[in-house]
């Protein structure tokens, strides 16, 4: 840089010098050689005076000289410069407050029902499980203020009688089992004398239950299954119940539930409906609504919550015009609306010992009495 600086104030002062011998040349073109003589002792001391007025001029040179590099620096710096605003707003591209906030929330809306969305579906008001819990466990204690005296509606004496009712209740009302099976049992009291009966004696006796004869051959065929397997004695195990001919799961907890004391759930018709309709779960599948609403409630409290369920699906909450405005849990209830929300027009649609109506057994327990139910009439007693 110092070598550029020095060149240029050189070829300035070589022009001025030139610039200034001109001048001389023609001033003593017109003057007296005297006076030429004086014209160059002037210019001889006028060329070292215009060469330091030169050289004064060489000084802001250096200075212009200066401020181009100093420009150049600057326009050197000023990329950088450039490049420190293009920094600037690419934090507002790279974390715009708003994106942020919006990919989190879906984030935590998925993680809130994640738990249950395997076992039990996502409520539509967003519920998480804990407050599935809470719910589910509510509507349980509101049942058993309501229904005290819930109980299993089909008669039965001993675990035999009570699996054979059991296998009839399918697809007809446990009144018209309670109807038949006096009959039954007053002809065939053990499974020894079942399982030796006549088949069309039998088909006879449960015609009124309907599919009597599909049912004949599973009664009879469960009667031999228990004399030849169990020695004539009803086992109290689940894996040892369902082997029994037109035994299943249903079948199977409610003969352990009620006949041993071991707790089971009961899905039937009417809990199947009602544990969808309160959105404990959306499955179908009797096996797996078994497994979801169990994971809701302590395995304790699993015979009675279907005591409860049952009881509260055939006296109010029915499949096709559930009694809304009677309800007792209607504030807890995603369905609430689906059935008459009338209160006097709801009332009309009860059932049972609701409606004044006697129940479905011919023998119900001394509590059901108490509490003002009625016994169901005997097979044709109108």
């Amino acid at each position: 840089m110092s070598a550029e600086r020095d060149s240029a104030v050189g070829e300035q002062g070589s022009d001025g010098g030139r610039k200034t011998a001109k001048a001389a040349k023609t001033a003593a073109a017109g003057a007296p050689a005297a006076a030429r003589e004086a014209a160059s002792a002037s210019g001889k001391r006028a060329a070292p005076a215009k060469e330091a007025a030169a050289g004064k001029k060489a000084t802001p040179g250096k200075k212009a000289a200066s401020a181009p590099a100093r420009k150049a620096a600057s326009s050197k710096k000023a990329p950088a410069a450039k490049k420190a605003p293009a920094k600037k707003p690419a934090p507002l591209k790279k974390a715009p407050a708003p994106k942020k906030q919006l990919v989190a929330p879906k984030k935590a809306t998925a993680s809130v029902p994640a738990a249950p969305a395997k076992t039990v579906a996502a409520h539509p008001r967003g519920e998480s499980r804990t407050a599935l819990v809470r719910r589910a466990r509510r509507i349980n204690r509101e049942l058993a203020e309501v229904y005290p005296y819930a109980h299993p509606e089909l008669d039965f004496d001993n675990p035999f009688q009570l699996v054979v009712a059991t296998v009839l209740s399918a697809q007809t009302t446990d009144l018209r089992v309670n109807q038949t099976t006096p009959a039954l049992f007053a002809k065939y009291p053990t499974p020894e004398d079942l399982a030796a009966a006549d088949p069309e004696e039998v088909e006879e006796i449960l015609r009124p239950t309907g599919f009597f004869r599909a049912k004949t051959k599973s009664v009879i065929g469960l009667s031999k299954a228990l004399v030849e397997q169990f020695g004539g004695e009803v086992p109290g195990r689940l894996e040892d119940l369902v082997k029994l001919p037109g035994v299943g799961r249903k079948t199977a907890f409610v003969v352990l539930g009620n006949a041993f004391g071991r707790p089971g759930i009961t899905v039937d018709t009417h809990f199947q409906r009602l544990v969808r309709r309160w959105k404990w779960t959306d499955e179908t599948d009797p096996d797996k609504i078994e497994a979801a609403v169990g994971a809701l409630f302590p395995k304790s409290d699993w015979t009675d919550l279907s005591h409860h369920v049952i009881w509260h699906g055939r006296r109010i909450c029915h499949a096709r015009k559930p009694a809304c405005g009677a309800c007792p849990i209607a504030p807890l209830c995603p369905a609430y609306g689906e059935g008459e929300t009338d209160p006097e027009k709801a009332r009309k649609l009860l059932k049972y010992e609701k409606a004044g109506q006697p129940g479905q057994r011919l023998k119900p327990p001394q509590a059901y009495l108490d509490a003002g139910g009625r016994a169901a009439p005997p097979l044709g007693a109108g």
